[in-house]
């Protein structure tokens, strides 16, 4: 928290850091110090939550209010309020918490030439995973890569997320575009295809690439989700295009990846059957290694992007709850 230019404002934020999970609600706290019991009541107050770009040059409102008057704005429009848990609590409350809501918040309180400020940044539990379309390893601008993640039910992971997933023993030899425009790798048992197996344990940093000419993976970012996902038990092994169509005659969809990865990461889900996912690739989540399912590593494996007209596996569905 500050006060600027010898304000007599003393904002107080508390924390530095919220943690949560998508489709839960979170609050950013932050207080008025030290002001009269009846500050935010005169009106004259004006209190601004903003969300901070990655590079923290610029600003989105995310709310402002006045007195009575209160406005949200963009994605956070009717999904934030403020707590007003007591006369000076200026604290954001988001609902329904996003993927995208993930970042750098400042709480700004405003009395004519006097304000002060407090930073506080939102987390998400989650899981970060390697991505490569069917055409293979590095196909991927930065452009095509923020869809690929998308049409997972994923966003473009952070450097901050990638270097967490290291430190709990990611380790992914192939380079991969980050939200930043940069592209690294997670190294955690160094060998000389990745880096040199004298090297050091760690990120290995590409730095910022041209966005349009330049081609990589990517890293993607999940959540928790609301529904059900499930491995779909059939009489026989399906093609594709009826594994599609099987989701669907049970009331569900076929999963995307970032969907099964959730699952296993967070949910702890385990299957040592391989099945169709909505991007037609094949994998299965295995989170307790075993002869013949992992058997060195907790992982989702990745079979493979298959004909699809090949009727040899199961499918994974997705049922979403409302």
């Amino acid at each position: 928290c500050r006060s600027e230019n010898g304000s007599r404002l003393s904002v107080h934020t508390q924390e530095t850091t919220v943690v949560t999970r998508r489709g839960s609600n979170a609050t950013l706290p932050c207080r008025l110090q030290g002001s009269p019991h009846d500050f935010f009541a005169t009106g004259e107050v004006r209190i601004r939550w903003s969300k901070l770009s990655l590079d923290h040059s610029d600003e989105v409102d995310v709310l402002v209010s006045m007195g009575i008057y209160k406005k949200s704005f963009g994605s956070f429009h009717d999904r934030v309020y403020l707590k007003e848990a007591d006369e000076n609590d200026a604290s954001l409350v988001i609902t329904n918490v996003t993927l995208h809501d993930t970042g750098v918040y400042k709480c700004e309180i405003i009395d004519g030439m006097d304000d002060g400020a407090g930073i506080i940044t939102l987390e998400l539990q989650g899981v970060v995973f390697p991505y490569s379309p069917r055409l293979g390893r590095y196909n991927l601008n930065f452009y095509d890569a923020e869809t690929a993640c998308l049409r997972q039910d994923a966003i473009m992971a952070s450097t901050a997320q990638l270097y967490s997933a290291w430190r709990e023993g990611f380790d992914w030899c192939n380079a991969g575009w980050l939200s930043d425009g940069s592209v690294q790798y997670p190294i955690a048992v160094p060998r000389e295809p990745c880096g040199g197996k004298n090297a050091a344990a760690g990120m290995r940093n590409y730095g910022s690439q041209n966005k349009h000419s330049n081609h990589y993976d990517v890293f993607c970012f999940t959540s928790d989700y609301k529904g059900h996902f499930y491995f779909l038990t059939q009489a026989s092994k399906l093609t594709y295009d009826e594994a599609v169509k099987a989701c669907k005659k049970d009331g569900s969809e076929i999963a995307k990846v970032g969907q099964i990865y959730a699952a296993w990461k967070i949910g702890g889900y385990d299957r040592c059957d391989a099945g169709w996912l909505a991007d037609g690739s094949v994998r299965y989540p295995i989170s307790k290694p075993r002869k013949y399912c992992s058997p060195t590593e907790a992982a989702v494996r990745f079979v493979g992007f298959p004909e699809k007209k090949h009727k040899l596996y199961g499918v994974y569905c997705f049922k979403a709850l409302n």
